[in-house]
């Protein structure tokens, strides 16, 4: 697939991120343009990566057949609404990073017409581990579709949603997710040193015990309960602790925390689509 010039609006953490991993890939940095308001984050990444940047949004426009709006999303409606004459005159195709923010208001920000894709990339893409998801409107073709899922693979797992509002509900499962998995990591050194353990020692197995958990659940073809099962010997200490949880009702908990999660969502959705 030949590559297409691709151009970034913001050069912040996610931006640095992606552009690191599409240079990992192969993506050449003579393809790559970047802007942002802060010229010293420009000299940070034209310095580290070899890339084009602009202080002005309009050039990385023009320059760009594929067009990341890596902004924040209070800030999308007026970065859209400057740069709507250059994209309707360029036609690139739009993938935004913007939390809550709909692919109908950004297309009606830009102008209209536009071939957009939204994405959820969660924070572990800032060390190549992020779990993407990606939904794209009507006017996508399947070789936009499968360059926006380049994008995102190049810092971790990439997969298509068939409808945009579940984008919400991965925002509760793996937007949110990281500060879940960092909390019970949290409670579980707690709990160590409440046993009788030094804080870095507790710390390090903690880390290491997540990590490898995670590494056998992804690497395995079984199901993370067909798993729990298999470490869970009849009368032993994890039964014990298992028990414990499902006493205190985890599994309803973790369901309302989520809930939660997507409903708030849903509510910054609405509020930032004004306008």
């Amino acid at each position: 697939m030949k590559q297409q010039t691709l151009g970034f609006i913001g050069a912040g953490n996610m931006a640095s991120s992606l552009i690191a991993g599409l240079l990992a890939d192969g993506y050449q940095p003579k393809n790559i343009w970047a802007s942002d308001v802060d010229p010293e984050k420009l000299a940070l990444l034209a310095k580290r990566f070899g890339i084009h940047t602009a202080t002005a949004n309009h050039a990385v426009v023009e320059n760009s057949q594929i067009l990341v709006l890596a902004v924040k999303p209070q800030t999308m409606q007026t970065v859209a609404k400057d740069i709507g004459v250059a994209v309707k005159r360029c036609k690139p195709l739009v993938i935004s990073l913007a939390a809550g923010v709909t692919e109908a208001a950004i297309d009606r920000w830009l102008g209209g017409d536009n071939a957009i894709v939204r994405c959820m990339p969660n924070t572990p893409a800032l060390v190549k581990t992020g779990a993407t998801a990606l939904h794209g409107n009507a006017k996508i073709s399947t070789d936009q579709r499968n360059r926006a899922e380049a994008v995102l693979r190049s810092v971790g797992v990439a997969v298509w949603v068939q409808r945009e509002e579940l984008l919400d509900a991965v925002t509760a499962l793996s937007g949110s997710g990281p500060a879940y998995f960092f909390m019970l990591m949290e409670a579980m050194e707690d709990a160590a040193v409440a046993l009788g353990l030094e804080a870095h020692t507790a710390r390090l197995l903690t880390q290491q015990t997540a990590l490898g958990a995670a590494r056998v659940a992804i690497e395995s073809e079984e199901s993370p309960a067909d798993l729990r099962r298999r470490v869970t010997s009849p009368g032993g200490t994890t039964e014990k602790a298992i028990g414990s949880f499902e006493k205190a009702g985890l599994r309803k908990l973790v369901l309302e925390a989520m809930s939660a999660a997507r409903d708030r969502a849903v509510e910054l959705s609405k509020q930032l689509g004004e306008g």
